[in-house]
């Protein structure tokens, strides 16, 4: 695969469900089922707000947006936005360096 298709490539559940069936010797049925509870687990705890923290990955925290004035950008119109919670996600140093690496590799 050549990098310009590498960059544009996404990857999904059933990419991590295979990468667990090759490295970890799971069926694809029991890697798919891990990785959906693994998914399923990190959603769950943002739901309650808690913050998850994967070592040498990031942070994904929950924040509160206060409620503000947007404008509709067609009709330039002022619009309330309403408070709500969002994700976000905050990577470690770690992963920082390594997309930094391969930034690195492809000029």
């Amino acid at each position: 695969m050549d990098d310009a298709k590498a960059a544009r490539k996404t990857l999904t559940r059933a990419d991590l469900a295979q990468a667990v069936f090759r490295e970890v010797g799971l069926s694809k049925n029991e890697s798919a089922e891990l990785v959906e509870s693994v998914i399923e687990h990190i959603c769950a705890a943002l739901e309650r707000g808690e913050t998850v923290k994967i070592s040498s990955f990031g942070t994904f925290l929950v924040r509160q947006k206060s409620e503000r004035i947007g404008r509709n950008p067609k009709t330039g119109e002022e619009v309330p936005i309403t408070p709500r919670r969002v994700v976000s996600f905050r990577p470690s140093n770690t992963m920082k360096e390594r997309v930094a690496a391969g930034n690195r590799q492809r000029e």
